[in-house]
């Protein structure tokens, strides 16, 4: 019996560590596949076995190993495939793109700048194809008022909390990092994106209700106090929900909150020197700097993620879903804070 005999030659380290970024990159597959190849070779799997391996014929496999003896990374890739040329250069598509994002919202105005600029019609596909080629994609724009901020101001809370998230989390510190925050919960749905039928479209029931509040404290070890009410959180409401978390401390902590109006009443502020002296301190963040309260995020997954879209059907079945939720967090609902 004939033994194998054509194997690549013995790989470096650092050839088989880039072999194998390749094999977990998003590559196209076939150069995922000739990566693997290479390196079973390597690893003296005979020309046969990678065939059966990958259900291939021989002499392909065997044309694997001869284009990296010949080319290295460069063999892995495919050549060049003829077909028509496309209509217009590198650098017109990226002017292309350049003026279809003057009006990111539609691609009309781009196809017809292109028109009119080069003389060549294109599809509108092929817009698609060179914007997602640019590293561009469809999304969901979001409101945002950073352009009202004091970005002074907003670098250096975020730092400062940056400092304090690390310092709460180290064994043994003697003080906890909470996150405040209000929201509301309604059975108008929130509108996510969802896998659909082509052709068809998944409606969310939309009815009209009572309201309800909720205030949140969330800290970075997913530990959670939560407050409900249908009335208004008002800043008598807030204050006696903050009491109660005051007695519940088992150690020294800052409290992050925003500006909302409730939270500066003359009364609210009274209070800011007995929640001191009890071991909570209240730390106001910057106007107009939301992403800087953590438990934003956690919002955001409840009214996006958790609550299932038959929740919408009822404020009853809302009100059941969202407490189940307020419960689970921490075990049953996880948030990483990135």
């Amino acid at each position: 019996m004939k033994r194998p005999t054509k194997f690549v030659e013995p790989l470096t380290k650092a050839q088989r560590q880039q072999l194998k970024e390749v094999m977990k990159s998003d590559v196209p597959s076939r150069r995922r596949m000739r990566a693997h190849a290479i390196l079973l070779s390597d690893r003296r799997y005979s020309v046969d076995q990678i065939a059966d391996i990958y259900e291939v014929d021989r002499d392909r496999v065997s044309a694997w190993l001869d284009w990296w003896a010949d080319h290295q990374f460069d063999g892995l890739d495919d050549d060049p495939r003829s077909g028509r040329p496309p209509k217009l250069t590198d650098k017109q598509q990226q002017r292309a793109i350049t003026q279809t994002l003057k009006e990111p919202r539609s691609l009309r105005q781009g196809l017809a700048w292109i028109t009119e600029t080069f003389r060549e019609t294109v599809s509108r596909d092929t817009l698609k194809r060179w914007l997602k080629a640019g590293g561009y994609t469809w999304k969901r724009l979001r409101r945002s008022l950073r352009s009202l901020r004091n970005e002074a101001d907003f670098r250096a809370v975020q730092q400062l909390l940056a400092e304090l998230r690390a310092d709460s989390l180290r064994p043994g510190s003697g003080f906890d990092l909470w996150y405040g925050d209000e929201a509301g919960f309604t059975t108008t749905p929130c509108t996510p994106y969802a896998w659909q039928q082509v052709g068809e479209r998944l409606e969310l029931a939309c009815t009209h209700g009572p309201r309800q509040n909720v205030l949140g404290l969330l800290n970075q070890r997913e530990r959670f106090h939560s407050y409900a009410f249908e009335t208004t959180l008002d800043s008598p409401t807030i204050i006696h929900c903050l009491d109660l978390f005051c007695g519940q401390l088992e150690r020294p902590a800052f409290l992050v909150i925003d500006n909302a109006p409730p939270h500066h009443s003359d009364e609210f502020e009274e209070r800011l020197a007995e929640w001191a002296d009890n071991d909570l301190l209240v730390m106001y963040l910057p106007p107009y700097c939301p992403e800087l309260n953590l438990i934003e995020h956690l919002w955001q997954k409840i009214k996006y993620r958790w609550l299932p879209l038959e929740a919408s059907q009822s404020f009853k079945r809302m009100t059941e879903a969202l407490f189940e939720i307020l419960a689970g967090i921490g075990s049953k609902y996880r948030i990483t804070f990135a």
